[in-house]
Protein backbone atom coordinates (compact mmCIF):
# COMPACT_ATOMS: atom_id res chain seq x y z
CA UNK A 1 0.00 0.00 0.00
CA UNK A 2 1.76 3.19 -0.71
CA UNK A 3 0.63 4.74 2.06
CA UNK A 4 2.85 7.88 1.51
CA UNK A 5 -0.08 9.45 -0.78
CA UNK A 6 -3.04 7.60 0.89
CA UNK A 7 -2.52 8.96 4.08
CA UNK A 8 -2.39 13.16 2.87
CA UNK A 9 -5.34 12.22 0.92
CA UNK A 10 -7.07 10.53 3.50
CA UNK A 11 -6.25 13.25 5.91
CA UNK A 12 -7.52 15.54 3.59
CA UNK A 13 -10.96 13.50 3.42
CA UNK A 14 -10.63 14.09 6.98
CA UNK A 15 -9.98 17.80 7.38
CA UNK A 16 -13.57 18.58 5.03
CA UNK A 17 -15.52 15.68 6.93
CA UNK A 18 -14.44 17.23 10.54
CA UNK A 19 -14.36 20.79 9.26
CA UNK A 20 -18.31 20.10 8.64
CA UNK A 21 -19.31 20.09 11.78
CA UNK A 22 -17.96 23.94 12.96
CA UNK A 23 -18.54 24.91 9.82
CA UNK A 24 -22.47 25.07 10.64
CA UNK A 25 -21.68 26.60 13.76
CA UNK A 26 -21.66 29.65 12.52
CA UNK A 27 -24.57 29.29 10.48
CA UNK A 28 -27.08 28.40 13.05
CA UNK A 29 -28.26 31.78 13.88
CA UNK A 30 -29.10 32.56 9.95
CA UNK A 31 -30.47 28.75 9.45
CA UNK A 32 -32.90 29.88 12.48
CA UNK A 33 -34.07 32.81 10.87
CA UNK A 34 -34.21 31.53 6.89
CA UNK A 35 -35.93 28.60 8.23
CA UNK A 36 -38.33 29.79 11.03
CA UNK A 37 -37.80 27.40 13.65
CA UNK A 38 -36.72 27.98 17.13
CA UNK A 39 -33.35 27.67 18.60
CA UNK A 40 -33.33 24.72 19.98
CA UNK A 41 -34.59 22.97 17.04
CA UNK A 42 -32.06 24.59 15.07
CA UNK A 43 -29.30 23.43 17.14
CA UNK A 44 -30.63 19.66 16.00
CA UNK A 45 -28.46 20.58 12.47
CA UNK A 46 -25.01 20.51 14.72
CA UNK A 47 -26.32 17.65 17.16
CA UNK A 48 -27.43 15.31 14.22
CA UNK A 49 -24.52 15.47 12.45
CA UNK A 50 -22.48 14.80 15.74
CA UNK A 51 -24.20 11.64 16.73
CA UNK A 52 -24.08 10.07 13.27
CA UNK A 53 -20.58 10.68 13.15
CA UNK A 54 -19.52 9.41 16.08
CA UNK A 55 -21.73 5.93 15.97
CA UNK A 56 -21.53 5.22 12.06
CA UNK A 57 -17.36 5.73 12.95
CA UNK A 58 -17.76 2.72 15.17
CA UNK A 59 -20.22 0.85 13.19
CA UNK A 60 -17.88 1.35 10.06
CA UNK A 61 -15.12 0.15 11.98
CA UNK A 62 -16.53 -2.88 13.64
CA UNK A 63 -17.27 -3.89 9.60
CA UNK A 64 -14.24 -3.84 8.70
CA UNK A 65 -13.35 -7.24 10.66
CA UNK A 66 -15.57 -8.84 7.95
CA UNK A 67 -16.41 -6.60 4.87
CA UNK A 68 -13.56 -5.34 2.60
CA UNK A 69 -12.82 -1.51 3.27
CA UNK A 70 -12.60 -1.04 -0.19
CA UNK A 71 -16.83 -1.44 -0.32
CA UNK A 72 -17.24 0.47 3.24
CA UNK A 73 -15.72 3.52 1.83
CA UNK A 74 -17.13 3.15 -1.52
CA UNK A 75 -20.85 2.96 0.80
CA UNK A 76 -19.47 5.75 3.00
CA UNK A 77 -18.49 8.48 0.13
CA UNK A 78 -21.61 7.28 -1.80
CA UNK A 79 -24.20 8.36 1.44
CA UNK A 80 -22.07 11.31 2.16
CA UNK A 81 -22.59 13.10 -1.21
CA UNK A 82 -26.30 11.59 -1.19
CA UNK A 83 -26.42 14.29 1.83
CA UNK A 84 -24.70 16.77 0.49
CA UNK A 85 -26.63 17.17 -2.98
CA UNK A 86 -29.79 16.76 -0.60
CA UNK A 87 -28.67 20.03 1.38
CA UNK A 88 -27.71 22.01 -1.69
CA UNK A 89 -31.21 21.95 -2.67
CA UNK A 90 -32.81 22.04 0.88
CA UNK A 91 -35.19 24.66 1.54
CA UNK A 92 -37.26 23.52 4.52
CA UNK A 93 -35.97 22.13 8.08
CA UNK A 94 -36.69 18.24 7.24
CA UNK A 95 -35.34 17.92 4.21
CA UNK A 96 -31.69 19.93 5.89
CA UNK A 97 -32.46 17.32 8.73
CA UNK A 98 -31.93 14.65 6.56
CA UNK A 99 -29.47 15.78 4.56
CA UNK A 100 -27.64 16.43 8.06
CA UNK A 101 -28.33 12.78 9.25
CA UNK A 102 -27.26 11.19 5.28
CA UNK A 103 -24.01 13.42 6.12
CA UNK A 104 -23.06 12.28 8.87
CA UNK A 105 -23.60 8.13 7.82
CA UNK A 106 -21.21 9.03 5.06
CA UNK A 107 -18.50 10.86 6.85
CA UNK A 108 -18.09 8.25 9.82
CA UNK A 109 -16.66 5.91 7.11
CA UNK A 110 -13.84 8.26 6.65
CA UNK A 111 -13.17 9.09 9.97
CA UNK A 112 -13.24 5.03 10.97
CA UNK A 113 -11.62 3.54 8.51
CA UNK A 114 -8.83 5.81 8.23
CA UNK A 115 -7.69 4.63 11.87
CA UNK A 116 -8.38 0.73 10.50
CA UNK A 117 -6.11 1.40 8.01
CA UNK A 118 -3.71 3.16 9.31
CA UNK A 119 -3.18 0.89 12.14
CA UNK A 120 -3.60 -2.78 9.89
CA UNK A 121 -1.57 -1.86 6.82
CA UNK A 122 1.58 0.43 8.01
CA UNK A 123 4.14 -0.67 9.60
CA UNK A 124 4.79 0.30 13.19
CA UNK A 125 8.02 2.47 12.62
CA UNK A 126 5.95 4.85 10.28
CA UNK A 127 2.52 4.64 12.01
CA UNK A 128 3.16 7.45 13.88
CA UNK A 129 3.81 9.66 11.27
CA UNK A 130 0.80 8.75 9.60
CA UNK A 131 -1.20 8.84 12.91
CA UNK A 132 0.43 12.35 13.57
CA UNK A 133 -0.53 13.60 9.99
CA UNK A 134 -4.10 13.04 10.54
CA UNK A 135 -4.51 13.79 14.12
CA UNK A 136 -3.27 17.35 12.92
CA UNK A 137 -5.95 17.40 9.82
CA UNK A 138 -8.82 17.16 13.28
CA UNK A 139 -6.97 19.87 14.57
CA UNK A 140 -6.55 22.20 11.99
CA UNK A 141 -10.35 21.22 10.67
CA UNK A 142 -11.48 22.48 14.75
CA UNK A 143 -9.69 25.71 13.55
CA UNK A 144 -10.26 26.56 10.66
CA UNK A 145 -14.10 25.53 10.15
CA UNK A 146 -15.62 28.69 12.03
CA UNK A 147 -13.99 31.13 9.77
CA UNK A 148 -14.55 28.94 6.40
CA UNK A 149 -17.66 28.56 7.28
CA UNK A 150 -18.31 32.23 8.01
CA UNK A 151 -16.99 33.31 5.13
CA UNK A 152 -18.75 30.67 2.91
CA UNK A 153 -21.75 31.50 4.46
CA UNK A 154 -22.05 34.61 3.76
CA UNK A 155 -20.79 34.36 0.35
CA UNK A 156 -22.99 31.53 -0.77
CA UNK A 157 -25.63 30.87 1.62
CA UNK A 158 -26.53 27.50 3.41
CA UNK A 159 -26.05 25.76 -0.21
CA UNK A 160 -22.51 26.42 -0.18
CA UNK A 161 -21.74 24.77 3.09
CA UNK A 162 -23.12 21.30 1.44
CA UNK A 163 -20.82 22.19 -1.49
CA UNK A 164 -17.29 22.33 0.34
CA UNK A 165 -18.22 18.79 1.34
CA UNK A 166 -18.10 17.45 -2.31
CA UNK A 167 -14.50 17.96 -2.41
CA UNK A 168 -14.23 14.45 -0.81
CA UNK A 169 -15.34 12.84 -4.15
CA UNK A 170 -12.82 14.08 -5.90
CA UNK A 171 -9.97 12.52 -3.94
CA UNK A 172 -11.54 9.04 -3.06
CA UNK A 173 -11.89 7.46 -6.41
CA UNK A 174 -8.48 8.18 -6.27
CA UNK A 175 -7.66 6.06 -2.88
CA UNK A 176 -10.31 3.07 -2.83
CA UNK A 177 -7.96 1.16 -6.29
CA UNK A 178 -4.71 2.12 -4.06
CA UNK A 179 -6.08 0.44 -1.35
CA UNK A 180 -5.03 -3.58 0.34
CA UNK A 181 -7.24 -6.27 -1.54
CA UNK A 182 -8.66 -8.02 1.21
CA UNK A 183 -9.67 -11.60 1.49
CA UNK A 184 -12.68 -12.43 1.61
CA UNK A 185 -13.84 -13.78 5.58
CA UNK A 186 -16.77 -14.92 7.07
CA UNK A 187 -19.63 -11.91 7.56
CA UNK A 188 -20.72 -11.71 11.14
CA UNK A 189 -22.42 -8.24 12.30
CA UNK A 190 -24.18 -8.47 15.85
CA UNK A 191 -27.26 -6.43 14.52
CA UNK A 192 -28.48 -6.54 18.64
CA UNK A 193 -25.76 -5.29 19.82
CA UNK A 194 -24.92 -2.54 17.67
CA UNK A 195 -28.70 -1.27 18.12
CA UNK A 196 -27.73 -1.68 22.01
CA UNK A 197 -24.42 0.40 21.63
CA UNK A 198 -26.66 3.50 19.94
CA UNK A 199 -29.17 3.88 22.09
CA UNK A 200 -26.70 3.19 25.13
CA UNK A 201 -24.67 6.54 22.89
CA UNK A 202 -27.94 8.98 22.42
CA UNK A 203 -29.70 8.25 25.55
CA UNK A 204 -26.61 9.08 27.42
CA UNK A 205 -26.38 12.40 25.72
CA UNK A 206 -29.94 13.51 25.44
CA UNK A 207 -29.47 12.46 29.18
CA UNK A 208 -26.96 15.25 29.84
CA UNK A 209 -27.39 17.78 26.91
CA UNK A 210 -31.63 17.92 27.77
CA UNK A 211 -30.98 17.26 31.53
CA UNK A 212 -33.49 14.61 31.01
CA UNK A 213 -34.22 12.03 33.99
CA UNK A 214 -36.38 9.89 31.59
CA UNK A 215 -33.75 9.66 29.55
CA UNK A 216 -31.13 8.74 31.96
CA UNK A 217 -33.09 6.08 33.42
CA UNK A 218 -33.64 4.42 29.81
CA UNK A 219 -29.57 4.95 29.03
CA UNK A 220 -28.94 3.11 32.44
CA UNK A 221 -31.69 0.18 31.50
CA UNK A 222 -30.04 -0.03 28.27
CA UNK A 223 -26.54 -0.42 30.08
CA UNK A 224 -27.73 -2.88 32.10
CA UNK A 225 -29.34 -5.19 29.46
CA UNK A 226 -26.13 -4.79 27.28
CA UNK A 227 -24.47 -6.00 30.32
CA UNK A 228 -26.27 -8.91 30.46
CA UNK A 229 -25.89 -9.37 26.84
CA UNK A 230 -22.22 -9.52 26.39
CA UNK A 231 -22.77 -12.70 28.43
CA UNK A 232 -23.65 -14.42 25.63
CA UNK A 233 -20.95 -16.85 24.12
CA UNK A 234 -21.52 -15.93 20.53
CA UNK A 235 -19.55 -12.70 18.90
CA UNK A 236 -21.21 -9.63 19.97
CA UNK A 237 -20.69 -6.06 18.48
CA UNK A 238 -18.68 -4.89 21.27
CA UNK A 239 -15.58 -7.06 21.73
CA UNK A 240 -15.94 -8.31 25.03
CA UNK A 241 -12.59 -9.48 24.73
CA UNK A 242 -11.63 -6.16 24.54
CA UNK A 243 -12.61 -4.69 27.85
CA UNK A 244 -11.19 -7.94 29.74
CA UNK A 245 -7.79 -6.57 28.32
CA UNK A 246 -6.59 -3.65 31.42
CA UNK A 247 -4.40 -1.68 29.62
CA UNK A 248 -7.03 -1.31 26.64
CA UNK A 249 -9.56 0.09 29.06
CA UNK A 250 -7.12 2.15 30.45
CA UNK A 251 -6.26 3.88 27.17
CA UNK A 252 -9.78 4.03 26.96
CA UNK A 253 -10.54 6.86 29.70
CA UNK A 254 -6.59 8.11 28.80
CA UNK A 255 -9.05 8.75 25.31
CA UNK A 256 -12.46 10.18 26.76
CA UNK A 257 -10.62 12.46 28.91
CA UNK A 258 -8.27 13.89 26.66
CA UNK A 259 -10.78 14.81 23.85
CA UNK A 260 -13.50 15.99 26.54
CA UNK A 261 -10.59 18.47 27.71
CA UNK A 262 -10.02 19.87 23.70
CA UNK A 263 -13.55 19.89 22.43
CA UNK A 264 -14.37 21.54 26.24
CA UNK A 265 -11.54 24.00 25.55
CA UNK A 266 -12.82 25.16 22.39
CA UNK A 267 -16.35 25.52 23.64
CA UNK A 268 -14.96 27.57 26.11
CA UNK A 269 -12.90 30.01 24.33
CA UNK A 270 -15.24 31.27 21.78
CA UNK A 271 -17.25 31.95 25.12
CA UNK A 272 -14.45 33.96 26.90
CA UNK A 273 -13.47 35.97 23.71
CA UNK A 274 -17.02 36.87 22.84
CA UNK A 275 -18.46 37.84 26.65
CA UNK A 276 -14.98 39.33 27.85
CA UNK A 277 -13.88 41.11 25.28
CA UNK A 278 -16.90 41.16 22.80
CA UNK A 279 -14.99 39.61 19.73
CA UNK A 280 -16.69 38.98 16.53
CA UNK A 281 -17.27 35.47 15.18
CA UNK A 282 -14.80 35.91 12.31
CA UNK A 283 -12.10 37.64 15.20
CA UNK A 284 -12.77 34.64 17.31
CA UNK A 285 -11.93 32.65 14.16
CA UNK A 286 -8.69 34.44 13.69
CA UNK A 287 -7.23 34.02 17.05
CA UNK A 288 -8.19 30.56 16.79
CA UNK A 289 -6.56 29.94 13.88
CA UNK A 290 -3.06 30.42 14.95
CA UNK A 291 -2.62 27.19 16.88
CA UNK A 292 -4.48 24.81 14.73
CA UNK A 293 -2.00 26.30 11.48
CA UNK A 294 1.10 25.68 14.22
CA UNK A 295 -0.59 21.73 14.85
CA UNK A 296 -0.70 21.13 10.73
CA UNK A 297 2.79 23.02 10.29
CA UNK A 298 4.71 20.81 12.93
CA UNK A 299 2.86 17.24 12.59
CA UNK A 300 5.74 15.71 10.04
CA UNK A 301 8.02 16.45 13.24
CA UNK A 302 5.96 15.03 15.72
CA UNK A 303 5.13 12.28 13.60
CA UNK A 304 8.92 11.29 13.38
CA UNK A 305 9.89 11.85 16.86
CA UNK A 306 6.59 9.36 17.84
CA UNK A 307 8.44 6.48 15.49
CA UNK A 308 11.93 6.99 16.67
CA UNK A 309 11.07 7.76 20.55
CA UNK A 310 8.19 6.32 21.45
CA UNK A 311 4.99 6.96 22.70
CA UNK A 312 5.38 7.27 25.96
CA UNK A 313 7.28 10.54 25.82
CA UNK A 314 4.92 12.32 23.68
CA UNK A 315 2.11 11.16 26.16
CA UNK A 316 3.68 12.15 29.28
CA UNK A 317 4.89 15.80 27.60
CA UNK A 318 1.43 16.25 26.18
CA UNK A 319 -0.21 15.66 29.15
CA UNK A 320 2.09 18.29 31.00
CA UNK A 321 1.67 21.01 28.26
CA UNK A 322 -2.43 20.45 28.28
CA UNK A 323 -2.36 20.94 32.26
CA UNK A 324 -0.62 23.67 32.15
CA UNK A 325 -2.42 25.50 29.37
CA UNK A 326 -5.55 24.76 31.23
CA UNK A 327 -4.03 26.04 34.56
CA UNK A 328 -3.13 29.59 33.15
CA UNK A 329 -6.64 29.90 31.33
CA UNK A 330 -8.29 28.93 34.81
CA UNK A 331 -6.61 32.07 36.27
CA UNK A 332 -5.70 34.50 33.22
CA UNK A 333 -8.44 34.33 30.65
CA UNK A 334 -9.89 37.86 31.71
CA UNK A 335 -6.52 39.52 31.24
CA UNK A 336 -6.24 39.93 27.37
CA UNK A 337 -7.18 37.98 23.98
CA UNK A 338 -3.45 37.88 23.62
CA UNK A 339 -3.66 34.65 26.72
CA UNK A 340 -5.97 32.58 24.31
CA UNK A 341 -3.94 33.33 21.28
CA UNK A 342 -0.57 32.09 22.83
CA UNK A 343 -2.27 29.41 25.01
CA UNK A 344 -3.51 27.75 22.19
CA UNK A 345 -0.82 27.84 20.43
CA UNK A 346 0.80 25.49 22.76
CA UNK A 347 -2.56 23.71 23.21
CA UNK A 348 -3.59 22.59 19.62
CA UNK A 349 0.14 20.97 19.15
CA UNK A 350 0.00 19.27 22.43
CA UNK A 351 -3.32 17.92 21.77
CA UNK A 352 -2.67 16.73 18.66
CA UNK A 353 0.45 15.27 19.60
CA UNK A 354 -0.71 13.37 22.81
CA UNK A 355 -3.76 12.01 20.46
CA UNK A 356 -1.27 11.05 17.77
CA UNK A 357 0.94 9.07 20.51
CA UNK A 358 -2.30 7.50 22.11
CA UNK A 359 -3.81 6.50 18.90
CA UNK A 360 -0.57 4.99 18.10
CA UNK A 361 -0.21 2.87 21.38
CA UNK A 362 -3.43 1.54 21.37
CA UNK A 363 -2.58 0.40 17.56
CA UNK A 364 0.35 -1.38 19.46
CA UNK A 365 -1.08 -3.27 21.98
CA UNK A 366 -4.19 -4.52 20.03
CA UNK A 367 -4.19 -8.21 18.47
CA UNK A 368 -5.07 -8.04 14.51
CA UNK A 369 -8.02 -9.25 14.62
CA UNK A 370 -9.40 -6.78 17.12
CA UNK A 371 -7.95 -3.67 15.12
CA UNK A 372 -11.53 -2.50 13.65
CA UNK A 373 -13.75 -2.78 17.12
CA UNK A 374 -10.77 -1.71 19.12
CA UNK A 375 -9.83 1.27 17.39
CA UNK A 376 -13.57 2.26 16.98
CA UNK A 377 -14.35 1.85 20.40
CA UNK A 378 -11.65 4.13 21.20
CA UNK A 379 -12.82 6.78 18.66
CA UNK A 380 -16.18 6.27 20.23
CA UNK A 381 -15.13 6.94 23.62
CA UNK A 382 -13.39 10.43 22.23
CA UNK A 383 -16.23 11.06 21.08
CA UNK A 384 -18.57 10.35 23.97
CA UNK A 385 -16.20 12.61 25.85
CA UNK A 386 -15.98 15.57 23.73
CA UNK A 387 -19.68 15.84 23.75
CA UNK A 388 -20.28 15.51 27.00
CA UNK A 389 -17.70 17.41 28.01
CA UNK A 390 -19.41 20.65 26.21
CA UNK A 391 -22.98 19.93 27.23
CA UNK A 392 -21.55 19.81 30.97
CA UNK A 393 -19.20 22.53 30.69
CA UNK A 394 -22.51 24.85 29.73
CA UNK A 395 -24.12 23.31 32.96
CA UNK A 396 -21.64 24.61 34.74
CA UNK A 397 -21.66 27.74 33.43
CA UNK A 398 -25.22 28.53 34.24
CA UNK A 399 -24.55 27.14 38.01
CA UNK A 400 -22.26 29.96 38.00
CA UNK A 401 -24.83 32.89 36.91
CA UNK A 402 -24.61 35.15 39.56
CA UNK A 403 -20.55 35.32 39.93
CA UNK A 404 -18.67 37.49 37.32
CA UNK A 405 -17.60 36.09 33.85
CA UNK A 406 -14.20 35.55 34.82
CA UNK A 407 -14.50 33.38 38.14
CA UNK A 408 -17.57 31.05 36.01
CA UNK A 409 -15.11 30.40 33.27
CA UNK A 410 -12.76 29.93 35.49
CA UNK A 411 -14.38 27.74 37.19
CA UNK A 412 -14.95 25.51 34.00
CA UNK A 413 -10.93 25.20 33.47
CA UNK A 414 -10.38 24.16 36.67
CA UNK A 415 -12.81 21.34 36.66
CA UNK A 416 -10.84 20.59 33.02
CA UNK A 417 -7.35 21.17 34.70
CA UNK A 418 -8.42 17.95 37.08
CA UNK A 419 -9.77 16.26 34.53
CA UNK A 420 -6.38 16.42 32.69
CA UNK A 421 -4.74 15.35 35.67
CA UNK A 422 -6.83 12.04 36.17
CA UNK A 423 -5.84 11.04 32.90
CA UNK A 424 -2.48 11.60 33.69
CA UNK A 425 -2.62 9.70 36.33
CA UNK A 426 -4.72 6.74 34.69
CA UNK A 427 -1.80 6.62 32.03
CA UNK A 428 0.97 6.55 34.19
CA UNK A 429 -0.90 3.67 36.17
CA UNK A 430 -0.83 2.41 32.60
CA UNK A 431 2.98 2.67 32.13
CA UNK A 432 3.50 1.07 35.61
CA UNK A 433 1.47 -2.15 35.06
CA UNK A 434 3.27 -2.43 31.47
CA UNK A 435 6.48 -2.54 33.31
CA UNK A 436 5.51 -4.64 36.06
CA UNK A 437 4.66 -7.14 33.47
CA UNK A 438 7.70 -6.75 31.90
CA UNK A 439 10.01 -7.43 34.62
CA UNK A 440 7.57 -10.43 36.02
CA UNK A 441 8.68 -12.40 32.31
Amino acid sequence: MNDRLIVPLWAFGLFIVIMNTTMFNVSIPGIIGQLEVTAELGSWIISSYSIGYALTTVIYSRLSDSVSIRLLIAIGVTILMAGSVCGIFATDFNTLLLARILQSGGAGAIAGLGMVIVSRYIPYERRGSALALISAASAMAFGMGPIVGGIVYQTFGLAGLFAITCLVILIFPIIIPLLPKEKPRSFQFDVIGGVLTVVNTITLLLAVTQRSLWMLLICLGSIVIHGFYLRRKKPTFIRKELLKQPAYVKLLVVGFCVMSLNLGNLFLMPLVLANEFQTTAMGIGFIIAPGAILTAVISRYVGRGIDSLGNGRFLLWGHVLLAGVAAVFAVFTSVSPLVILIGYLFFSPAFSATLSALNNEVSRILPDEYIGSGMGMMQLAQFMGGSLSVAICGILISFHVNVSVIHEYGFVYLCLLVLIMCSMAVYLWFQHSLKREASSL
